[in-house]
């Protein structure tokens, strides 16, 4: 039973990872946002293992997503700083929700966890891009220096904004398909019968 379970998980990780990776090639940017930073649904996948394999599910799912994206389709500069920039984020946004619906199994705990990991997500992302990201993609992608008022401006009315873009409808559609999924979560988690009523 336990070597069975053991299967199961590796195999619905598996394909949640390759779902995710898929909707993350299905990106588009946001008008009026820059061309940089890309929307996609790759996260709602990532919350589904979240919730049924709790934390580490999420995070093996959102790991595996971007290194599927990193060695197929690759990087034009050669180092993973897209896939590593988006780990993170979907880290800060999923996390929240793991550990909040683990501990209030309603759908007011699975709405309240969305809204904090889409608001830590936000803030600390633009606050990484401002101190990190930023400065990276000038030394890997050639781009011209930023100044730190140059920096904060783009975090503050670009990278902040997409994030709570990004989220808030990341996490409206996963509120909307999660009645229409429920009884296939329930199905998947062979531990309990359900984590969220």
């Amino acid at each position: 039973m336990q070597t069975r379970s053991r299967v199961f998980r590796m195999v619905a990780l598996a394909m949640l990872s390759a779902l995710a990776f898929l909707l993350m090639l299905l990106n588009f940017p946001l008008p009026g946002l820059p061309p940089f930073l890309k929307m996609d649904f790759s996260e709602i996948p990532v919350l589904i293992g979240a919730i049924i394999f709790g934390p580490v599910g999420g995070i093996i799912v959102e790991a595996l997503k971007n290194l599927l994206h990193y060695f197929i389709t690759g990087s034009s500069f050669g180092v993973p700083l897209g896939e590593a920039s988006n780990f993170v984020t979907g880290l800060f946004l999923v996390l929240p929700v793991a550990f909040v619906a683990n501990k209030v199994r309603t759908k007011k705990g699975l709405a309240s966890g969305l809204l904090i990991g889409i608001a830590l997500s936000s803030v600390m992302m633009a606050f990484l891009n401002y101190l990190i990201l930023l400065p990276l993609y000038t030394v890997f992608l050639d781009f011209p220096s930023f100044s730190a008022a140059a920096r904060m401006k783009l975090a503050v009315i670009g990278v902040l904004p997409f994030n709570l873009i990004r989220g808030g409808l990341t996490g409206i559609l996963f509120l909307f398909l999660y009645p229409k999924i429920k009884s296939l979560i329930d199905r998947w988690n062979p531990l309990t019968t359900s984590n969220v009523s």
